[in-house]
């Protein structure tokens, strides 16, 4: 078979900036090709461009014929008044999926997913559900080749170990653009980096996460020891044309063109191999309190319902502490409760004298009609940190912005680029305890690596709230987990918080009721009584409905079954045996209405 998405020599730029050139890029049946870069080097365009959304400034993409292509993106949006099911209903339709299959990929898919309400409007759901919405939308019309950009970007750890297993079961080859090293090592066989340093602009590896940093060191370090010789080389090529060589003889003139050629070959591997990478350093205070916040059963409720349930906890000095817990079970509201932004329903907070508290909004709330350059530094052209006055250009290069960027507005850059704006602005801010709400949230991976150093080197107290998983165990040392019911519990690790949630009762998958079937009987000229056959069958009935509803019961039984969750071949069964002990049921109920109306 021909690969399903072949892109040759593709390049795009925007402007005068150049985003990739000439990258060629395969996709074969069966692989699951993870997507690294950092950003900026054009991934989500590259994305566009093999879904054929974007056309490409140079080069071509080809796609298998009769291939079907999904696209799951960054931000979920769904058409006003639409339910859950109507989405996946619409999609069915625009895949010209066969009507006859809609109602069982509709009952396996919700079945797996576990949707609270399959008629609530989509746009009313958390944005972690609406992004299992997005991705079921995606994969319920089983694409040849499914690209996701981001998809982990508002899962909760529970919904990203779903995303995991989802796409383990489904047949559809994969591009997944993430910067969750945890989730790439899980899904991923083969991983890409697309990046100016290699001189094909990509950089691809046969296996995982794992695998790809091994085989980008060796790669790297090869490319170093190649760079040197050639420098070498060309140091002694410049000594002999500083010589005036004449370039009389067809030998010299060879040596002469060589010499240019390798010259030239060295600028681009250095140009190339300029790598560029933020600088974040949190500023503490220098106070010696050990107890920074005391939480005495600390209760909060809206709107009826219960989020945080007696609360203890003392945070102290130096404290590093995960947030751990399900979409919507309060991690948010803890947050809001330690600034003082909330108020708890009982019990007490108690703070420390002239507290100073960082917070990180998950929401990201910036002003973006500002220019870069207000928005880094609102007081002028320098701001002051760690005591030093420092201009707003070097102080925007730190972040890795350019001069250009600085009269830019802020709605203009990307989301990687508006999270360094806040944690520009949070750098000049001195805390005792910093607050951080999901700060992952679009940063590539060597971001990232940068912000989990300066965070394991930041002397005061920090409360992490994210859903890498990678970040969480290298930063944190104990982890307050949550249940979504409104407990909390303090534990070593995200594994134990793991290993006590899939202790509690899992609540069964919502049940698709199955409309019975309406048998047509043509109205009889006069009344019938039962044949002996049908009088046989008549006195049977009662006890082979009774032993139907039995079999529904039990189908409904397996289907609640924590075990079953984690299996996707005995999920598929006890959906298909559900389906086909309701049927049976619908049709013996059918058949009981014409015989007892004909044994009056």
């Amino acid at each position: 078979m021909p690969p399903i998405l072949n892109a040759q020599s593709v390049s795009k730029r925007y402007g005068a900036r150049v985003l990739f050139q000439n990258v060629s890029l395969v996709v074969s049946d069966g692989e699951r090709l993870g997507l690294v870069g950092p950003n900026g080097a054009g991934k989500s365009t590259l994305l566009n461009i093999l879904a054929g959304r974007e056309d490409a400034d140079t080069g071509e993409v080809a796609v298998r014929k009769r291939a079907r292509v999904g696209v799951i993106h960054q931000i979920s949006e769904f058409p006003a008044g639409m339910t859950v099911r109507g989405v996946l209903e619409r999609a069915l339709v625009d895949g010209n999926v066969p009507e006859n299959e809609h109602e069982q990929r509709l009952r396996e898919l919700m079945g797996r997913t576990g949707f609270p309400d399959e008629n609530a409007e989509a746009r009313s759901l958390s944005g972690g559900w609406r992004k299992r919405l997005a991705i079921c939308e995606g994969v319920i019309v089983e694409p040849d080749v499914l690209l996701l950009d981001e998809p982990t970007n508002h899962l909760d750890l529970g919904g990203i170990e779903w995303l995991e297993e989802l796409l383990n079961y489904i047949p559809s080859a994969c591009v997944i653009i993430s910067h969750d090293r945890y989730f790439l090592e899980a899904v991923s066989n083969e991983t890409a980096e697309l990046n100016r340093v290699y001189p094909d602009g990509i950089f691809r590896v046969h296996g995982a996460y794992s695998k790809f940093l091994e085989e980008r060191e060796l790669y790297l370090a090869a490319q170093a020891k190649q760079t040197e010789s050639l420098r070498n080389q060309v140091k002694t090529e410049i000594e002999w044309l500083r010589r005036g060589p004449k370039a009389r003889t067809t030998k010299s003139k060879a040596r002469i063109d060589k010499a240019h050629e390798m010259i030239g070959e060295l600028a681009d591997r250095n140009a190339r191999a300029q790598k560029a990478s933020a600088n974040i350093d949190f500023v503490a205070t220098d106070r010696q309190t050990k107890r920074l916040i005391e939480a005495e059963n600390v209760s909060l409720e809206f709107d009826g319902k219960t989020v945080v349930r007696d609360l203890n906890y003392v945070m102290t000095a130096r404290a590093r502490v995960g947030l751990v817990g399900p979409n919507g079970s309060g991690k948010t509201t803890i947050l809001r409760l330690l600034t003082g932004e909330l108020e708890p329903t009982s019990g007490t907070i108690k703070r420390a004298n002239q507290l100073r508290v960082v917070y990180f909004s998950q929401a990201r709330e910036i002003d973006t009609s500002l220019t870069l350059r207000q928005a880094l530094s609102p007081e002028g052209d320098s701001v002051v940190h760690n005591g030093r006055q420092v201009h707003v250009a070097s102080w925007a290069a730190r972040f890795l912005f350019t001069g250009e960027q600085l009269n830019q507005p802020v709605e203009r850059l990307s989301g990687g680029e508006r999270a360094r704006v806040l944690i520009a602005r949070l750098m000049l801010q001195p805390a005792d305890l910093l607050l951080l709400d999901e700060p992952t949230n679009d940063l590539d991976i060597p971001t990232l690596e940068i912000l989990e150093e300066s965070l394991l080197e930041y002397p005061g107290a920090l409360v992490l709230v994210t859903h890498d998983r990678y970040m969480l165990n290298r930063v944190a040392t104990t982890v307050l987990g949550l249940d979504g019911k409104g407990n909390t519990e303090q534990f070593a690790d995200f594994a134990q918080w793991e290993d006590w949630m899939n202790e509690k009762p899992v609540a069964a998958p919502p049940i698709v009721e199955v409309a019975k079937p309406v048998e047509v009987v043509e109205p009889a000229a006069a009344k019938k009584k039962l044949s002996f056959n049908e009088q046989r069958e008549w006195s049977s009935l009662e006890e082979r409905i009774a032993t139907a509803e039995s079999r529904v019961t039990a189908a409904e039984l397996a289907l609640a079954s924590p075990a079953i969750a984690v299996d996707a071949a005995a999920l598929q069964d006890a959906l298909l045996e559900q389906t086909n002990a309701q049927g049976e049921l619908a049709e013996l109920y059918a058949r009981w209405e014409v015989l007892a109306e004909r044994a009056m």
